[in-house]
């Protein structure tokens, strides 16, 4: 399995951003990860 580019921090910073109102399309954009993955990850 592939690693990820982003560690912990990184994606708990992302989310923490979309938390915040961010919406998350622009936040997907922002950081160049598409949507499904930003909805995965904050199923972890």
């Amino acid at each position: 399995m592939k690693s990820s580019k982003f560690s912990d921090a990184q994606k708990a910073f992302i989310l923490k951003q979309g938390a915040d109102g961010m919406p998350v399309a622009d936040l997907c954009r922002k950081a160049g990860i598409s949507p499904a993955t930003s909805f995965s990850w904050k199923k972890k």
